[in-house]
């Protein structure tokens, strides 16, 4: 074989291993890595999980109480109570199912910022009104910039006005994504977002949307993603982050 084709062909692997290697996806930890001993969702503990095995994000969800507070929780009614309607002092006494008691964002926020590779990502929750979700939106954005994150951190709600309202208020660079999996890549761009974050059975009925996406300059987000199969196929669209209950696993395959 001549020197020439010989030095093509080594550069062409060199390539490929490169390209391979930046389209590995970063690894969602879904509501912390709480399936692990110690952890429940939406805790401190499950961040910190998520931080020891270097998960690149840890989503969590959160509330605002009418005092504005602002509290992690998956579901917006305790013991049926709505969070946005009650106070903190009403929470006080739940325990989350590591004995944790509900954490407020602001301490959550204390460990994130300890560290700079997981970065929070951050879920509005819909509201039981406009006017709380919107100053759930604006007690979220000044906790973060109090805790110098602005740059470490993401939002993702199904909200639209809360994702619409994170955009006029956010900082210049905020990165918003959308979780409702019914808008288009394109029309998202045209709307300021940064990213999508869709369900994986939308994105596998549009597959188009993987290339819109990409044309488009959104950074692809795809959840609750669980098994090999379905992490694999991700890995081959070339999407940006997989989230998922089980991150060790995806972390395995993506070895």
């Amino acid at each position: 074989m001549k020197i020439g084709k010989i030095l093509w062909m080594a550069v062409a692997l060199c390539g490929a291993v490169v390209a391979n290697a930046q389209s590995k996806p970063g690894v969602i930890a879904h509501r912390g890595y709480w399936k692990t001993p110690g952890a429940a969702q939406n805790s401190i503990a499950s961040l910190e999980k998520a931080i020891a095995i270097g998960a690149e994000g840890s989503e969590l969800d959160v509330y605002i109480t009418t005092d504005g507070v602002v509290v992690l929780h998956h579901d917006g009614v305790i013991d049926g109570k709505l969070i946005d309607e009650g106070t903190y002092a009403d929470l006080q006494n739940e325990k989350l199912a590591n004995g944790e008691p509900i954490p407020t964002f602001e301490a959550y926020l204390d460990v994130a910022r300890k560290q700079k590779h997981t970065k929070p990502i951050i879920e509005i929750k819909p509201h039981s009104s406009k006017d709380r979700e919107d100053a759930a939106v604006t007690a979220a954005l000044d906790l973060v910039h109090k805790a110098k994150m602005d740059k470490r951190v993401e939002y993702i709600s199904f909200s639209r006005n809360a994702c619409e309202r994170l955009i006029a208020q956010g900082p210049k660079k905020i990165k918003v994504a959308y979780l409702g999996s019914d808008i288009a890549p394109k029309e998202l761009a045209e709307q300021g977002y940064t990213g999508l974050d869709y369900h994986i059975g939308a994105m596998r009925n549009h597959e188009n949307w993987f290339d819109e996406a990409k044309a488009a300059g959104l950074e692809i987000n795809v959840w609750t993603v669980n098994d090999e199969a379905s992490m694999k196929y991700l890995i081959g669209k070339g999407v940006d982050y997989i989230t998922t209950d089980e991150p060790e696993l995806l972390q395995r395959v993506l070895k």
